[in-house]
């Protein structure tokens, strides 16, 4: 196997750590500030990637915004292990390419983007890191949501994690947080990350944590 791509984890949370309202709902967390340095880190990455189940909620375009940054837009690569992705999704707009990688018992084919098989019942993400190698993907941006976010930290794939802290308070037992999956069942589970450097933006703060090895 060859060197796998650099896996950053870029995320907006409110001060309590919730990404989205308690029904899943996509609420803008970041300011301009934040919003300018998001897109020039997509320009900067050679893939971006996100679950199904934020193209099913929130439906990005996942480019990369001419107001914000300058630069190509990165390979959208969406993990739906199900083939759920709906065809007038912007993912397939055909203004950027697209993976759409699914399990290896989904048959789904979209008009507008390749489709990946790799795994039983979920993605394999390291055979998928292997395959965005060997195309020449060298960093992969990954932007949620939750499920995914945990599912990269659980298996070791990640290897910086960048959150920006809105100075909001979403509340709700239910709201997503940036991690979310099974989790751990004890400290000693937990993801250790070293804090590499703060920066204030605007109202809020940027941490950016690499991941202890």
């Amino acid at each position: 196997m060859g060197v796998r791509p650099r896996v950053i984890i870029n995320a907006a949370m409110s001060v309590d750590g919730k990404i989205a309202l308690s029904d899943g709902k996509a609420v803008r967390l970041s300011n301009e500030e934040d919003l300018r340095r998001v897109h020039r880190l997509r320009a900067e990455a050679d893939a971006i990637l996100v679950g199904v189940g934020t193209v099913l909620m929130d439906d990005p375009k996942l480019t990369v915004k001419a107001e914000y940054a300058k630069g190509r837009n990165p390979l959208r690569v969406v993990l739906d292990s199900k083939g759920k992705t709906p065809e007038k999704a912007h993912v397939l707009d055909g203004t950027a390419q697209t993976l759409i990688v699914t399990s290896e018992d989904s048959n789904r084919t979209f008009l507008r983007a390749e489709v990946l098989r790799c795994g039983k019942d979920e993605v394999d993400l390291a055979f998928l890191l292997e395959h965005l190698s060997s195309r020449g993907i060298r960093m992969v941006l990954v932007e949620g949501g939750s499920t995914v976010i945990w599912s990269f930290l659980r298996d070791r794939l990640a290897d910086e994690v960048r959150v920006f802290i809105s100075s909001r308070v979403l509340g709700g037992q239910s709201a997503p947080t940036v991690a979310g999956g099974l989790g751990v069942s004890s400290v000693e589970g937990s993801i250790p990350l070293r804090l590499e450097r703060s920066e204030r933006l605007g109202d809020g703060i940027l941490l950016e944590y690499t991941v202890v090895r």
